[in-house]
C-alpha cells in the first residue's frame, strides 16, 4: 500500500486538483486515479472558509464512499456541518457560513444528494485511520500513544480538537498543549488543524495543514516513501493565522 496523506484542503479545490497533479494523478470521469494505485488520505476540513467547499465534498464522497478508492477522517469542521446538517443548532460562525451559503444557492434537490452524501461520508469514515501497512495513524487534530485504538468521548475531541486546555487565547481561539512533544511511539502519526508554514516533524509526527486556505500552502505527506509534495495557494496571505 502506498499512500498520498492529504493535509487540510478547506474548500480550496483549484489547489486540490493542482496537488493531485503534482503527485502524478490523471483525471478520468471527474476523479483523479494514479497509475500505480496510490490511495489519497484525507485528514479532514474538507470544507469551510475556501471558495467551492460543495465540489469538495463531492470529488471526496466519490472517492471514499462510492469507488472506494481514497479514505478520509473527519475534521472539527466536518463535525460540525455534519451537526448542521442534522438539524442541530450549530452557530454560522469560522468558516461554516461560507459553506452554508454554497449550499443554499443550490437547487433543492442538489441540497438534498450534498447533504445525504456528506451524512454517508461522515457516518462511514472512522474517528481516525490506522494504516498498518505504511506503519502510520491519520488523525485530524493528531492522537496520542496510549489512546490509538481507543473511541470515547475524551479521545474524539482531542482528535478533533487537539490537546486543548479549556482556556482562549486572546484572539479567541481555544489555547492547544504542544501534545507532540511527548510523543514517544514508533508509528508516524499524521496530523492537521493547526495551520504551520512549514510541515512541522516532532518526534515521529508531522503537521501537515500548512494553510491553504490561509495563503499558503496545500501539502501531502507520501508513505512509505516519507515525500512530502505541496503546492502554492492561490489565496489571500494571512500572517496571524500560522502558529509556527
Amino acid at each position: 500500500m502506498k499512500v498520498d496523506i492529504i493535509g487540510d484542503v478547506h474548500g480550496c479545490l483549484t489547489e486540490l486538483k493542482q496537488l493531485f497533479s503534482e503527485l502524478g494523478y490523471y483525471w478520468k470521469n471527474g476523479l483523479p486515479v494514479h497509475p500505480e494505485g496510490r490511495t489519497p488520505v484525507f485528514l479532514g476540513d474538507i470544507t469551510d472558509r475556501g471558495p467551492d467547499s460543495i465540489h469538495c465534498i463531492r470529488i471526496v464522497y466519490q472517492l471514499v464512499v462510492k469507488t472506494k478508492r481514497a479514505r478520509f477522517v473527519p475534521g472539527n469542521h466536518c463535525d460540525k456541518l455534519y451537526r448542521y446538517f442534522l438539524g442541530n443548532p450549530v452557530r454560522e460562525t469560522h468558516g461554516l457560513e461560507t459553506t452554508t451559503e454554497e449550499f443554499r444557492a443550490l437547487s433543492a434537490k442538489d441540497q438534498v444528494e450534498i447533504k445525504n452524501e456528506f451524512m454517508e461520508l461522515m457516518e462511514t469514515s472512522p474517528l481516525y485511520h490506522v494504516l498498518s501497512e505504511v506503519n502510520a495513524v491519520v488523525a485530524h487534530a493528531g492522537i496520542r500513544e496510549e489512546d490509538i485504538g481507543r473511541d470515547n468521548k475524551r479521545v474524539r475531541t482531542f482528535v478533533l480538537y487537539g490537546d486543548i486546555t479549556g482556556e482562549k487565547l486572546p484572539d479567541g481561539r481555544p489555547e492547544r498543549r504542544d501534545w507532540a512533544q511527548g510523543y514517544k511511539g514508533n508509528q508516524w502519526i499524521v496530523y492537521g488543524h493547526t495551520p504551520v508554514l512549514k510541515p512541522r516533524f516532532v518526534n515521529k509526527t508531522v503537521n501537515i495543514d500548512t494553510g491553504c486556505v490561509f495563503g499558503n500552502e496545500l501539502t501531502a505527506f507520501r508513505l512509505p516513501e516519507e515525500e512530502l509534495v505541496s503546492v502554492p495557494s492561490s489565496m489571500p496571505f494571512v500572517k496571524e493565522k500560522f502558529r509556527y
